[in-house]
């Protein structure tokens, strides 16, 4: 069951991983009449918790299934 509902989760962090840009945008662009220019740090920042939240999500998973 936890399998099934941490499914939507893996794609929101692969999808962040992948475009962090668009991630940290999302659901705020209608506060900015034009394209915000994000820092090199805010970018790095959503890379690195997008990797370090799926490597927890999946030791969390492997834990699951071994208890």
């Amino acid at each position: 069951m936890f399998i099934i509902l941490s499914l939507p989760l893996y794609a929101v962090l692969v999808w962040s991983y992948f475009e962090p840009e668009e991630s940290l945008l999302w659901g705020k662009r209608w506060m900015y009449k034009e394209e915000p220019e994000l820092t090199e740090g805010a970018i790095r920042y959503t890379k690195i918790a997008s990797l370090i939240s799926i490597i927890v999500l999946t030791l969390i998973l492997i834990l699951a299934l071994i208890v």
